[in-house]
């Protein structure tokens, strides 16, 4: 992995001008630092990045001007923390989702196509939206790559969100495919965002295999029952140098503020969306939540007694003493 700005990118054996050019850069507005050298930029096409590289890529700012709270899969930069699934939606509705809960990045699922239907998902989808497809119903990491392989002829880009589960009823991800397939597509090229049970030791693998970010469970697939794993993510946070996505579980807005309170990089949702008696008004609330949880965790949260109490105004020096 290649350490650009700061974040964990699958760039190795590209070179500088392929990587920028990829990303959107504008070469004549900006200036590269590689392992702390300044590159020229007309040796840009020859600079070949490789493992444990680490890139500063810079351009001027108007002073003051306050940093914004993005974050970045695969060298592209979000500003919304929102995922949103795409899933039990009627396709008029999933225009008006998208746009109230103001995603950017929204998964859609690989399945064999009826000719004679003219109705498209992606029609529905506004433009500007990155597309992320899941391997959903594979149920080894063959079957992963293959559909993953089939996105992405699909015109979806490099993206793919690994979903990889033998047992049918709890819907649980296997873990040890899960890092097999997670490796075989990194190395085509592939931004890969795995779901996970959260484990560290399995987000170690899954960072070695080459891991755009990881995506733990909360609780189990479309039961919006909440955050059942907190702790365990709360591991993965601490420990896991890779952006965190809590993913599968989420029911409630309040339940996603406090997943982002933890410092989750952001949140996936799609069944307490869809399930919810006004779609649209319930994409803006989980939108509200998730910017107000963020919020909170960076101006850090307060201090928690674990006994006793203590007086929020003085207990002295009215009436007696």
């Amino acid at each position: 992995m290649v350490q650009i700005n700061g974040e964990s990118v699958n760039a190795a054996g590209k070179n500088l001008k392929e990587y920028l050019e990829e990303n959107g850069y504008i070469i004549e507005g900006i200036a590269v630092e590689l392992n702390e050298l300044i590159v020229p930029k007309d040796k840009y096409g020859e600079t070949v990045l490789s493992d444990g590289d680490v890139v500063e890529i810079v351009s001027f700012v108007g002073g003051g001007e306050e940093e914004s709270d993005t974050f970045v899969l695969g060298g592209k930069e979000f500003s919304s923390r929102f995922i949103l699934g795409s899933g039990k939606y009627s396709m008029e509705l999933i225009k008006a989702a998208v746009e109230n809960a103001g995603a950017q990045i929204i998964t859609l699922a690989v399945r064999r196509t009826n000719t004679k239907k003219n109705e498209n998902i992606l029609d529905y989808i506004p433009d500007n939206v990155t597309l992320l497809p899941n391997t959903s119903g594979a149920r080894d990491a063959k079957e992963a790559v293959r559909i993953a392989r089939m996105s992405r002829e699909l015109g979806c880009g490099n993206f793919v969100k690994i979903e990889i589960m033998r047992d049918s009823k709890y819907l649980l991800p296997d873990n040890v495919e899960t890092v097999k397939a997670t490796e075989m597509l990194a190395k085509e090229g592939f931004v890969v965002l795995p779901y996970m049970y959260p484990d560290l030791y399995v987000a170690r693998e899954l960072m070695n295999a080459g891991a755009a970010a990881v995506m733990p469970l909360a609780s189990p697939i479309g039961s919006n029952k909440g955050l059942a794993t907190k702790e365990f993510i709360q591991i993965l946070i601490d420990e896991i140098d890779l952006p965190v996505i809590v993913d599968a579980g989420i029911g409630k807005p309040s339940q996603a503020c406090e997943a982002m309170e933890m410092g989750a990089a952001a949140i996936m949702a799609n069944t307490a969306i869809a399930t919810a008696g006004d779609i649209p008004s319930m994409a803006g609330a989980f939108k509200s939540a998730i910017e107000a949880g963020r919020s909170a965790y960076l101006a850090g949260l307060g201090r928690v007694l674990e006994r006793g109490a203590s007086a929020s105004d003085p207990l002295t020096g009215f009436l007696r003493d």
